[in-house]
C-alpha cells in the first residue's frame, strides 16, 4: 500500500513539473476559469439588462400619446433614446443597430379611442438580439394593455360608473406573483451558476484528454507505466490527481464567490454545494478519460469528442430550454451529461432546499461518470504497451 502511494506521489510530482513547463496548463487550469467567472458576474451584475435603447414614432402627437410615451420611458428595461416623426427613419436606425425596438402610435389613435373605436398600436423588435428584444417586447406589450385599460376607465367614469365598480370590470382577477428560489428574478442567479461551472467542466474534459494524450505524443507513455509499476490505475490516479485538486479548489472558489460574496440563494448550505462541485469535477474527469480510452493514442479525436460533448451539454442541461419540452430521445440523452445532473442538484438543493435523498439519481449519475473509465481500463493498458501516437 505504501509502495502504491509513493508511486502515485512520484507521478503527481512528474505531472506538476509538466504543468510548470507548459503554459497551456496554467491557462486552462487557472486563467481561463477566473476570466470567465469575472466576465459573467460583471456582465450580469444587475440581474437583468436595464434601459435598453428604443425609439418612438408618435404620429398622433396628442396629450394622450405623449403621456403613453412618458410611461414607456419610465419602465425599467426601456430607454427612449429617440423620437421620430415617420416610421422609415426609425426602421433605418434599427437596421444600423442604434435601437432594439420601435413603438409606433398611428395618427388618429386618441380620437379613435375616445369615440369607442378600436385603434391599433404597433411595436417592432429586432430579434437578432433575442434578450433585448424580449425584454422590450414585454414592456411595450404591458404598456399597450395599460393604455387600453386607462382609456376604458375614463370612458366608464364619463358614463357615471363609480370607482369601486370600475376596478372589477378592468381587473376581475388580481394576480399575486411569488417567485420561488429566485425571488429577485435575477438572471445571473441561474445563468452564472450554470455557465461558469459548465465552462469549467468543459475545460476539465479537454485538459484530461490532453494530459493523457501528451504522453503518447511525446512517446513517454511506457515510461509513465513503468513509474506506476505496470499498474494502469496507479498511472491514471497519479496523472490526474494534481488536476483534481486544482479544479476542485477552483470550483469551490467559484461557489464561494456566488454564495458568499454575491449572496446568491443557497438554501442547502455551502458544504453540500461544495460536495456536488467535487462530484462534478471527478465526473468530468472520468468522462474525459473515458473519451480518451475510446481513442487511445489519438489525442485529436479524443479532444474533439470532449469538445462536442461539452458544448452539447449547455443545450441539453435544462437551464436554457426545459427538458420536459424536448423530444423524448433528447430527454434520455440529457442524462448523459454531468452538467445536467449538476443543474438538477443546484436547482433542488441550493434554490429549493430539498433533501438530498430526492436527488439520488443525479448523485449516482455523477459517481457513475467518475468510475466509467473502469470499463475500458484493459484497452487503456493495451494502449500504454502497444499503441503509438496517431497525429
Amino acid at each position: 500500500m505504501l509502495d502504491i502511494l509513493k508511486r502515485i506521489i512520484n507521478i503527481s510530482e512528474r505531472e506538476l513539473r509538466a504543468f510548470l513547463s507548459r503554459p497551456i496548463f496554467f491557462v486552462c487550469l487557472v486563467v481561463a476559469p477566473i476570466l470567465f467567472l469575472t466576465l459573467f458576474t460583471s456582465m450580469m451584475n444587475s440581474g437583468l439588462p436595464t434601459k435598453l435603447p428604443a425609439a418612438v414614432v408618435d404620429e398622433d402627437n396628442t396629450h394622450v400619446s405623449r403621456a403613453v410615451v412618458r410611461i414607456l420611458g419610465s419602465m425599467q428595461e426601456t430607454d427612449i433614446v429617440q423620437r421620430y416623426s415617420d416610421f422609415t427613419s426609425a426602421r433605418k436606425a434599427m437596421q444600423r443597430g442604434e435601437i432594439y425596438a420601435i413603438f409606433r402610435i398611428p395618427r388618429g389613435t386618441t380620437h379613435a379611442a375616445l369615440t369607442s373605436r378600436q385603434p391599433k398600436i404597433s411595436f417592432y423588435t429586432n430579434d437578432s438580439y433575442y434578450v433585448a428584444a424580449s425584454l422590450l417586447m414585454k414592456d411595450m406589450r404591458k404598456l399597450s394593455e395599460l393604455a387600453g385599460l386607462a382609456i376604458t376607465r375614463e370612458t366608464l367614469r364619463a358614463k357615471g360608473v363609480n370607482e369601486r365598480a370600475i376596478m372589477p370590470i378592468l381587473q376581475p382577477i388580481v394576480i399575486e406573483s411569488h417567485p420561488l428560489g429566485n425571488p429577485y428574478l435575477n438572471y445571473s442567479v441561474v445563468l452564472s451558476n450554470l455557465l461558469v461551472p459548465g465552462i469549467l467542466m468543459l475545460l476539465i474534459l479537454l485538459s484530461t484528454s490532453y494530459a493523457m494524450g501528451i504522453e503518447w505524443k511525446r512517446g513517454r507513455q511506457k515510461d509513465l507505466l513503468n513509474v506506476a509499476g505496470g499498474n494502469v490505475i496507479v498511472a491514471v490516479w497519479g496523472k490526474l490527481l494534481p488536476q483534481t485538486l486544482l479544479y476542485t479548489l477552483l470550483m469551490w472558489f467559484v461557489q464561494a464567490i456566488f454564495y458568499m460574496y454575491l449572496d446568491f440563494p443557497c438554501v442547502c448550505g455551502m458544504e453540500r454545494m461544495m460536495l456536488w462541485g467535487f462530484l462534478s469535477v471527478i465526473a468530468s474527469q472520468g468522462l474525459g478519460l473515458f473519451f480518451y480510452e475510446l481513442f487511445v493514442g489519438e489525442m485529436r479525436m479524443a479532444m474533439s469528442a470532449c469538445s462536442l460533448w461539452g458544448v452539447l451539454s449547455f443545450s441539453l442541461a435544462g437551464f436554457s430550454f426545459p427538458i420536459s419540452a424536448m423530444e423524448l430521445p433528447l430527454q434520455w440523452m440529457a442524462n448523459l451529461f454531468p452538467l445536467h445532473h449538476y443543474f438538477l442538484l443546484y436547482e433542488a438543493q441550493a434554490l429549493n432546499g430539498y433533501p438530498a435523498l430526492y436527488e439520488w439519481p443525479s448523485i449516482a449519475a455523477l459517481i457513475g461518470f467518475s468510475i466509467l473509465p473502469v470499463l475500458l481500463l484493459p484497452r487503456l493498458k493495451d494502449g500504454f504497451i502497444n499503441k503509438e501516437y496517431a497525429p
